[in-house]
């Protein structure tokens, strides 16, 4: 199949983007396009209008704030993989990155338009939720930051209202004595994953203050494993700790089956998986 015809636009601000959209009777934005385009060619979106913003200034750039890392959300994929700011100040987003599709979609997709998507098994929109992110929403009217708890909503329904734009996404910078894994299950490298996890630790020598684990490819949207996080937190991160957290996944994860794999096996790895990782926090000095 084709795209139907649509008008096209490429605005130079965010103010020009925003009044392209209140004129247009149905629209788009599109930066990266690597989910947008095959949506189009299917129909699953018809816009009258598309709204390039890829060439926006205000969309651009990474750069450290007061304690936070502030990423332009046309931030490609593949500069998570090589900027010393993130590599430094959230190396969880580094170690996810090589997991993120192939080098042609990395070299072309945004940050922003993952996050905006926030397709429950793409590793960015779960990092966000483990490096207990904010995410930048702007409007006509102003510019709001919203906690990643609060922003994934439903299934590719997040906090973002008709019309308004993914500005940015900001980091809390890593702290002295936290630790971090990510590691992901796939058929095929570059595959989506069966299931994957990134989390984030607080640690004093051995034991657990804070711990921020997060899954894709179990559910509807990324998930937080509040309580894997309960079995952990204040505890010396030993094997009995470790196997209380991936008891305790059976609170937290009720991925749905599918043609692929039974709900019970997807829970299985997901608990493999975490028992990995806290194992890499546990052998991390």
């Amino acid at each position: 199949m084709k795209a139907r015809s649509f008008s096209y636009a490429r605005p130079k601000t965010m103010a020009e983007a925003f009044a392209v959209y209140e004129a247009a009777g149905e629209a788009c934005y599109i930066a990266g396009g690597q989910s947008l385009v095959p949506t189009l060619a299917l129909r699953l979106q018809a816009p009258e209008v598309l709204i390039d913003i890829a060439h926006i200034s205000e969309l651009l750039g990474i750069r450290l704030e007061d304690g936070w890392l502030r990423l332009g959300a046309l931030t490609r994929h593949a500069e998570t993989l090589t900027d010393p700011l993130i590599a430094k100040h959230a190396p969880l987003l580094t170690a996810a990155a090589p997991h993120v599709a192939h080098p042609a979609i990395r070299n072309k997709g945004t940050l922003g338009g993952s996050v905006a998507l926030a397709d429950p098994a793409a590793e960015f929109p779960a990092m966000m939720l483990a490096l207990g992110a904010e995410i930048e929403i702007a409007n006509a009217a102003g510019t709001r930051r919203v906690p990643a708890d609060d922003y994934f909503i439903d299934l590719y329904q997040t906090a973002l209202e008709p019309g308004e734009l993914l500005t940015a996404c900001w980091i809390p910078a890593l702290r002295p004595g936290q630790r971090w894994a990510f590691d992901e299950l796939a058929r095929r490298r570059g595959d989506y994953a069966m299931v994957g996890c990134g989390l984030l630790a607080d640690m004093a020598g051995d034991k657990v203050e804070a711990i921020r684990i997060a899954f894709l490819a179990v559910g509807a949207t990324p998930l937080r494993a509040h309580a894997a996080e309960a079995a952990l937190a204040g505890r010396t991160l030993d094997a009995a700790a470790i196997l209380a957290a991936q008891a305790a996944l059976d609170a937290d994860l009720d991925p749905p089956a599918d043609e692929s794999m039974p709900a019970s096996a997807r829970r299985h790895l997901a608990r493999v998986l975490l028992g990995r990782l806290l194992g890499t926090l546990q052998a991390t000095p």
